[in-house]
């Protein structure tokens, strides 16, 4: 994936390019391609954390971050002085270093499993890294790899909806699928999202739901 290519068209709005080889080579490891589909690579994931982390949510623009900087418990929520653009800037420097200075390259040029060692290590918080913990880092990396692979592609991840094909999902609801909740009876379509209705892709019926393709065997009408 180039520096420009992605779901809706638009270069990268804050990663730079060493941040987004490290990240594409380490969601890659944390969803990877296989004979179910592609991985969070493919999936557009880094897009989508780089829309994040250039938003509102990226510069905790909505919390308090007036200190004082305690340890909290898991209840507490959110405790780091680090925004999350600060988090991720600063753990994929100080990872990168951390890799230079024992395998003398930087995370995206090690081998396959040596990166994989190397995430096991973030996750059980092995690396002591100057500014932050390692795994207060991966935790959130794992958890934004999840919500771009699995959220609509209107916010750059879920290329060509990869992972709501993986999960049988069928994104927006049509009106037949409303009708359908309460019974037993699988339903399958092609999975339709935000983007596509806001891009024209898929036509909607009078009350604005889309019309969902099923793809019951023998059955290819529109619902």
């Amino acid at each position: 994936m180039t520096l420009s290519d992605n779901p809706i068209g638009a270069s990268y709005l804050y990663l730079l390019e060493p941040e987004i080889r490290f990240l594409e080579a380490a969601v890659e490891h944390l969803i990877p391609t296989d004979e179910l589909g592609p991985g969070a690579r493919d999936a557009g994931v880094v897009v989508y954390i780089d829309r994040q982390l250039a938003g509102t949510w990226g510069v905790h623009g909505r919390q308090y971050r007036g200190g004082p900087w305690l340890e909290g418990t898991p209840q507490q929520g959110y405790q780091s002085r680090f925004t999350p653009q600060e988090v991720y800037r600063i753990a994929i420097r100080e990872i990168d270093q951390h890799c230079k200075a024992a395998f003398d390259r930087p995370f995206a040029q090690l081998a396959g499993d040596g990166q994989l060692a190397l995430l096991e290590q973030l996750e059980k918080d092995e690396i002591a890294l100057p500014s932050l913990s390692s795994k207060f880092f991966f935790d959130m990396l794992w958890r934004n790899t999840e919500e771009g692979y699995f959220a609509d592609p209107l916010y750059g991840g879920n290329r060509d909806k990869v992972g709501w094909k993986l999960l049988g999902f069928p994104g927006v609801p049509s009106g037949q699928y409303r009708e359908l909740l309460t019974s037993s009876e699988p339903y399958h379509a092609e999975p339709v999202s935000v983007l596509d209705i806001q891009t024209g892709k898929v036509p909607v019926d009078a009350e604005g739901f889309p019309k969902h393709v099923v793809t019951k065997p023998n059955s290819n009408k529109e619902s």
